[in-house]
This record gives structure tokens, sequence and C-alpha cells, in this order.
């Protein structure tokens, strides 16, 4: 893990490959309480559609509206980064970080490291001094959130093995381990995924410091750190920032700092500024053939079809929401 200059701060080091596509709108569709569905490897049908094309193609009953009252809006100089939030997974840290926002507290403040193939992470330089800036009326401590009872949320199972979890899926549009032996759930740390950063101690983590996965899925964190949501566009805004130097990637130099322009909840923006976004429903025919279009990939280039994939290899596809005529 990592520390941020003198603080004793250390910050923990899936989208998740989403893309714009046009399409139909989605009117919401909610699955059962509890459900859990298995998504079964098949035998290739002919004719063969890649990912593109199948999400090209599904209907609008396949993808639900992302909340409003769910997304934060990240304005930098470069352009926008919208992520959803997961308070059922962490609610406790959302609410926090919801206060946060609503206090302008990330205004002005700056991405802070950058580290090669692990995470991108923002928030106050001078968090641990005297010169740190006021959490308001959020918590500087919270109870950790790593995992939670798995109760009635939704499963949709992956078959493939998985090396951190008994069980591996997609759960309210989130990938997630699973462990039915414990009765537990979690978002497992694929790229794109966002977390809460925390000291050693397991109730250090509030909000106030966030990282955004941005290399290699980190499954080692599964668990180990608060998870409170995911980025579903302008993740390039990230990824791309300016390697800083090992070991963490903090930056020594902070002329390499990016500056945070404003944090917002996209439902205290403007109707005509709201981000009208869908994404594809996990639990739909349409995300099942995707699925099994990346497992076994029949296109003219692959030669040898790989028959299995990983749970941070499965694309979470988001779109622009289509508006009415």
């Amino acid at each position: 893990m990592s520390k941020i200059s003198a603080p004793h701060w250390l910050f923990a080091s899936a989208i998740l490959g989403s893309s714009l596509l046009s399409g139909c709108a989605a009117p919401p569709r909610t699955p059962l309480a509890g459900a859990t569905q298995q998504i079964k490897s098949s035998a290739p049908v002919e004719p063969y559609r890649s990912a593109a094309e199948i999400i090209e193609a599904a209907p609008a009953s396949d993808w639900r509206p992302l909340e409003v009252d769910r997304l934060l809006v990240m304005q930098l100089a470069a352009g926008t980064v919208v992520l959803e939030l997961a308070p059922q997974f962490a609610p406790k840290h959302v609410e926090n970080l919801k206060l946060l926002v609503q206090k302008g507290y990330f205004d002005g403040l700056a991405i802070v490291r950058s580290q090669d193939n692990f995470v991108v992470q923002w928030g106050d330089p001078n968090a641990g001094t005297e010169q740190r800036r006021s959490l308001g009326q959020a918590s500087a401590k919270l109870a950790p959130e790593f995992e939670r009872p798995i109760g009635d949320l939704s499963f949709t199972r992956l078959p493939d093995a998985d090396g951190f979890a008994p069980e591996v899926g997609f759960s309210e549009g989130f990938p997630v381990g699973r462990d039915p032996s414990t009765n537990t759930t979690w978002i497992a740390h694929c790229y794109g995924v966002l977390g809460a950063g925390r000291d050693t101690a397991s109730d250090s983590g509030n909000g106030a410091e966030l990282y955004v996965v941005s290399g290699h899925a980190p499954r080692q964190l599964d668990r180990n750190i608060s998870v409170v949501g995911r980025v579903v566009l302008g993740m390039e805004w990230l990824s791309t920032r300016v390697r800083g130097p090992a070991p963490m990637g903090f930056y020594t130099d902070a002329s390499l700092r990016t500056p945070i322009q404003a944090v917002r909840l996209a439902s205290e923006l403007p109707i005509e500024a709201q981000p009208a976004l869908e994404a594809l429903r996990t639990d739909s025919a349409s995300f099942t053939a995707l699925i099994e279009a990346r497992r076994n990939r029949r296109d003219s280039w692959y030669k040898r079809p790989a028959g299995h994939i990983d749970l941070c290899n499965v694309p979470l596809p988001v779109r622009a929401k289509p508006r009415p005529n």
C-alpha cells in the first residue's frame, strides 16, 4: 500500500470496457429479488456475432437507465468522468461521499497519483497535515464495508473458474465475487472500479481519498477495501494521466498533478447537464450472448477460441440513452 508525503494515509491501490453506442430507449426492468441465474458456455451457434454486433442489436428491454442520484460527475480540464455509485454494497461510504460532494470537498483538489498498471488516485494533497481540507459534516472514520451479506441481491453467475472467489458473476450491474458458505458477496477489483482509500486501520477510509483501478485487475485487494462504484464514462481521462515515479506513483512534482475542477451529484445538476446513460442489463439475454462471444471468439482473426473468460475481461457496456423523437 502507499503513503502520501508526511501523513500516514495509505491509499489502496472491470467498464470496464464501456462503450457509447446508439439505440432505443430502455424502460426499467426489475429482476426478482435474490434471483440467481447461470450463464452457460454453449456450443457455437452460427452465424457468429461479434460483441459489437450483439450490443448494437440488443433490444430496449435489455438496457437499464443509470439513475442520476447514483451518478457522480467529475470535471477535469481534459474532459468529464461519470461514476456510478454502489450503495447496495457500501451504503455508509456512499452516503459519506455524497456529503463530501455536496459540500464541494473535491473542487480544486487534484489527482495525486498514477501508478503504472495499478491505480489513479485523487484527494487532498495536504491530507494528514494542519492544512488539510475540512470534511464538514462527513465522518472521518467509517466501519469497513469490504463485503456484505448476499441477501436479496440478484446474481448472474459465470461458469468459469476463478482464483479469488468460489463464485463470480454480476450483481446489480457490478462484477462481484461471492462465497455462499459465508453468505458474503463483494465487488471485484476490475478495471474502472472505484474504491475508498484507507490507512492500515480498517475504519480509516471515508471516501475523501478515492482511487480507480487503471491496470490489470488487482484482485488481491478484494475484501480489503470498501468499493463504492465504477467509472461508466470518461475512463480515458484517468487512465492516460502521466505516470508518477516509482514505487507508488505519487507525484513528487506538484506540477504533474491534475486539478479537479468540480465533482457534483448528477441529480443536482441542471436537467440539461445531467448525463443520460443506460447500461446493458447483466441479467439479459444480450449480456449472456455477449459473454459467450467473448469467451469463444470465432471471427476470422482468432484461430483458437479460448473457451474461458475472466470476470474482469467481461465488458459492461454503457451507452448514451437515446433521446425521444
